[in-house]
């Protein structure tokens, strides 16, 4: 698995002109502008939407354990806003192991501030953390399921230079 996530790194890193690496999130942030006359592309991710067996259940796990608050039942009510940062978007073949069960079609990646805090939280509260010991180019990483087994990777990115 370690080997896996290098190569896929490293060829997301190379193809967003090394926007995950540290330093370079000025630049990353730059070439996000509009440019007059350029394509219009997206901004960034409005929703996660996908199934479960217990949504009410499995929305009260991500608000108690993530803080993630769910879709707001109103248009007045407070939405989960989060902090700017990267965002890496990679289909995967449908043969790969990287998700672990293959009955699993998705695996969301949360960017954390503080991985061995959280870490810490989640395995007082009962959750099984397993924290990818190497130190990546662009971060830490550790891995958690829901309540349903759904993976979450965890990522702690490398600090910006200057920050």
């Amino acid at each position: 698995m370690k080997m896996q996530r290098r190569k896929m790194l490293g060829v997301l890193t190379a193809a967003a002109g090394s926007a995950l690496m540290p330093g370079s999130f000025v630049v990353a942030e730059q070439a996000a502008e509009a440019k007059p006359g350029a394509k219009e592309t997206v901004a960034g991710i409005g929703g996660f939407f996908f199934r479960a067996h217990d949504p009410k259940t499995l929305a009260q796990w991500y608000l108690d354990h993530l803080g993630i608050s769910v879709m707001p039942q109103s248009y007045g009510a407070p939405v989960w806003t989060q902090q700017e940062g990267p965002t890496v978007f990679a289909p995967f073949s449908e043969k790969t192991t990287y998700f672990g069960d293959p009955a699993k079609q998705w695996m969301i990646n949360f960017r954390v501030r503080d991985l061995d805090k959280l870490a810490a939280q989640l395995e007082a509260a009962g959750i099984a953390v397993k924290v990818d010991p190497t130190i990546y180019p662009n971060g830490r990483f550790a891995r958690i399921h829901d309540p349903e087994g759904n993976p979450i990777e965890l990522w702690q990115p490398m600090k910006a230079a200057g920050k």
